[in-house]
């Protein structure tokens, strides 16, 4: 499918962004309103931004591998509602002591709590990305809930992981597996995925 007719789908749909001329950033935020099915707003414009600028240099540069990482972030974020784990501080308590996640210091458990498109969890984790990314992510582990931070993170996860060959194959639960861990609500983001494969025409 062309850029024109992708773009005419998803205004028909109620997320306007026909005329872009390119798969910019307002084609992206159009896009991801459509996965979620409601318009993102502000929230959506800086997502767009971040992957125009972000997907090229991290290897998410084609249909479907665009499709995959919009249909994971779309359901591990609750539609883009959610970029911080939820939870009270009986909860988070869980993660305290945990060597995997690098958390050995009282109150790591919520400093670290998931955060981000693919909820990133642990100090260990934040100090990883922050290497990733030279940015002060384990010092100020707020910025990964930031939309622009978020997509950032997302994208050299993906990248770090190796799921590329898994969104080649079109092969929901290979990507689920390298982001989840698990196959936990495989089948809500298979429908999300065939949702966005329909307006790419796929």
């Amino acid at each position: 499918m062309s850029l024109t007719q992708l773009q005419a789908r998803l205004t028909a749909a109620g997320h306007v962004c026909a005329g872009e001329g390119t798969l910019g950033p307002v084609t992206y935020a159009a896009a991801l309103g459509f996965a979620a099915q409601r318009p993102l707003g502000p929230a959506g414009q800086a997502f767009g931004l971040a992957m125009a600028t972000h997907f090229s240099p991290s290897g998410i540069d084609t249909d479907l591998r665009r499709i995959h990482w919009i249909a994971q972030a779309c359901h591990e974020t609750a539609g883009f509602r959610q970029l911080t784990e939820l939870g009270d501080a009986a909860y988070f308590r869980r993660y305290e002591g945990r060597e995997d996640l690098g958390n050995d210091r009282p109150g790591d458990g919520y400093e670290y709590r998931g955060r981000g498109l693919f909820q990133i969890t642990g100090r260990w984790n934040y100090r990883r990305y922050s290497a990733i990314l030279d940015e002060p992510l384990e010092d100020n582990p707020g910025l990964a809930a930031q939309p622009g931070m978020a997509v950032r993170i997302a994208c050299a996860f993906w990248a770090a992981n190796r799921i590329n060959p898994a969104a080649d194959a079109d092969d929901c639960a290979a990507v689920t597996a390298k982001i989840n861990g698990g196959l936990t609500g495989l089948a809500e983001r298979q429908a999300i995925t065939d949702r966005l494969k329909t307006a790419w025409g796929i």
